[in-house]
């Protein structure tokens, strides 16, 4: 995991300042969450604790998280033997995933005790556990017994022991000399393993970014580790430890070019290359803040969209079966020519036909070489019957033809309308964008309304970008905030931008009047792209024009507008310089 012992130590630098500080309201927003509101000199913070084996951590939090009603049991016991008490110390045990937090309390009996929390962040064996000034467990968030675990018990009553724990160096503490021998001493094997292996407190991320230093890139296995492999090994160990200890440790989160987090470190990650946008941020709480915030928010967006993505998905498929059919139907029409045909020659040749007969061979008098052509006859008609036959195909034909073509447009626009809802959803960031897109849907009659009797929530304003000119450029969250944005609010002379013939989000770049400069357009054309369905693409097309160009068509779907008087501009996806753009 990438809360090492090494993040949490940044962690516990960061938690100095509440020392002295008293417990406030201890809150309990969910099984495996606790929150300590912590009063000090400057101010009152949020001490945030997870226990949740894919987000266990600690840190100081800005974020506002709901609690229920009714505080649960743990809560109680919470308040009662740390509320109103004062933060006395916090320790750390070398680099282990443990921190102690040490708070000077009085018991029921008026006595001043010491009562400590064992924050263990420890992936899915994280606890928390409420330990007297006797040593012994009073009560823990996860009570493990035998059918849980045989090594170590944490029961009320019993005696607090440490997790089982490897003979390993702390990088903080050892000295050159211990850490070349024991890398030498490790069986051969990749030398991110062999570094998991020989220090505590370390994750594999970080083992992994100290290797990619130590041979720039290349491939190293410990058993064959060059000297001046481990000289750099040794110089960027080294200057790691001075990061931590000073406090200046350079925090950076990767994700992927999705936008998707994917790992977060206490040093600048290079290891990554290009495949990974890296972002650094100034604390460690403030980066735990924002990476699970980030990531769990998105997981619980998509999660309560997957209904819409399903509907979305199979309208979709139902759509373009009914287009493939009628595509199908239409190439059948092309048969019409050849029934007006049979019906002219049998028309020409009727004095040649008897009621009965099967067949007819006619000259083809529209053809200058006039070729025999066998013509079918239904025998239990007479001839002008027959002619009538293949005069009412041609009309079908004719009448089918212009019906067919008709649906199959409005069928490719429910298409395109359908993949840019799709578009939407998958870029929604809140809550508040789903029930959006769901009321779109609701409003074109492709799901149905909801209680019609509670007002839907306010609607979020654009997605606002400061360009580095100075220019406000604003993005549509959903089809009919395009519409509005483009058609109401941007002004004749706001400039206007679109992916071309890609599903997206209208653009809008707020001139004032003012004509905006090359670097402006190209900001916001990069912007267009990365707000649409090429957001993965290599190069984009973007078309732009002034706003007073753009028109809707009678009766076109919510996000469906035609233009003029354009120019195309080819830029590449950043999402970094999205992300850096954006208010």
């Amino acid at each position: 995991m990438s809360l090492d012992g090494a993040f949490l130590y940044a962690v516990k630098n960061e938690l100095v300042p509440l020392i002295g500080g008293r417990v406030e309201k201890i809150h309990q927003p969910s099984r495996e969450e606790i929150i300590i509101s912590v009063r000090t000199r400057q101010g009152g913070k949020k001490l945030y604790i997870s226990t949740n084996a894919g987000s266990a951590r600690i840190h100081i939090t800005e974020k506002n998280i709901d609690n229920p009603q009714t505080p649960p049991m743990f809560c109680m016991l919470l308040r009662k033997r740390i509320g109103n008490g004062k933060l006395l110390n916090i320790r750390q045990d070398g680099l282990e995933r443990i921190l102690f937090l040490d708070f000077e309390c009085v018991n029921e009996l008026g006595d001043i005790v010491t009562v400590t929390l064992a924050c263990e962040i420890m992936g899915r064996y994280s606890n928390l556990i409420i330990i007297d000034h006797n040593g012994k467990v009073v009560d823990s968030l996860k009570r493990v017994n035998e059918d849980i675990s045989r090594e170590r018990l944490v029961l009320p009553g019993m005696k607090y022991e440490f997790p089982p724990r490897d003979e390993r160096l702390c990088f903080l503490d050892a000295s050159p000399d211990e850490i070349r021998e024991r890398i030498n001493m490790t069986e051969n094997a990749e030398l991110s393993k062999a570094l998991i292996r020989v220090f505590e407190g370390i994750s594999p991320i970080l083992a992994r970014e100290w290797t990619f230093f130590a041979g720039r890139g290349t491939h190293i296995e410990s058993g064959s580790i060059t000297p001046d492999q481990l000289d750099r090994l040794l110089f960027i160990i080294k200057q790691t430890k001075e990061q931590l200890v000073s406090g200046n440790c350079c925090f950076s989160v990767v994700k992927d070019k999705d936008g998707i987090l994917k790992d977060f470190s206490i040093i600048r990650l290079s290891q990554f290359g290009t495949l990974m946008y890296t972002k650094e941020i100034r604390g460690a709480s403030e980066l735990l803040d924002y990476f699970y915030f980030e990531r769990d928010r998105t997981v619980r967006t998509k999660q309560r969209a997957n209904d819409l993505f399903k509907l979305l998905v199979n309208l979709t498929e139902r759509t373009a079966r009914r287009i493939s059919v009628q595509k199908g139907e239409l190439a059948d029409c092309e048969k019409k020519e050849y029934y007006k045909l049979c019906g002219d020659l049998i028309s020409a040749n009727i004095y040649r036909i008897q009621k009965g007969d099967t067949s007819v061979q006619a000259e083809n008098f529209y053809d200058e070489n006039c070729p025999t052509v066998e013509i079918s006859l239904d025998m239990r008609k007479t001839p002008s019957q027959n002619a009538q036959k293949y005069y009412n195909e041609y009309r079908k034909c004719v009448t089918a033809e212009k019906k067919l073509a008709e649906q199959i447009q409005k069928g490719e626009e429910e298409l395109q309308y359908l993949d840019s809802v799709f578009d939407s959803l998958t870029r929604a960031e809140s809550e508040n964008d789903i029930t959006q897109l769901r009321l779109e849907l609701s409003q074109q009659g492709y799901v149905r309304s909801g209680n019609t009797k509670s007002k839907p929530p306010k609607a979020l304003p654009p997605l606002e970008y400061k360009s580095t000119d100075g220019f406000t450029i604003l993005v549509g969250r959903n089809n009919i905030q395009n519409d509005k944005l483009s058609l109401k609010f941007a002004e004749k002379s706001d400039m206007w931008l679109h992916t071309q013939g890609i599903t997206g989000s209208h653009v809008i770049i707020v001139t004032d009047g003012q004509n905006p400069p090359d670097k402006t357009i190209e900001e916001a054309a990069v912007i267009a792209a990365v707000n649409s369905r090429g957001r993965n693409s290599d190069l984009v097309p973007v078309d732009y024009c002034l706003a007073k160009y753009v028109k809707k068509p009678t009766g076109a779907k919510p996000g469906k507008v035609i233009f003029t008087n354009y120019k195309t501009a080819f830029v590449k996806p950043d999402t970094e310089l999205e992300q850096k753009l954006k208010v």
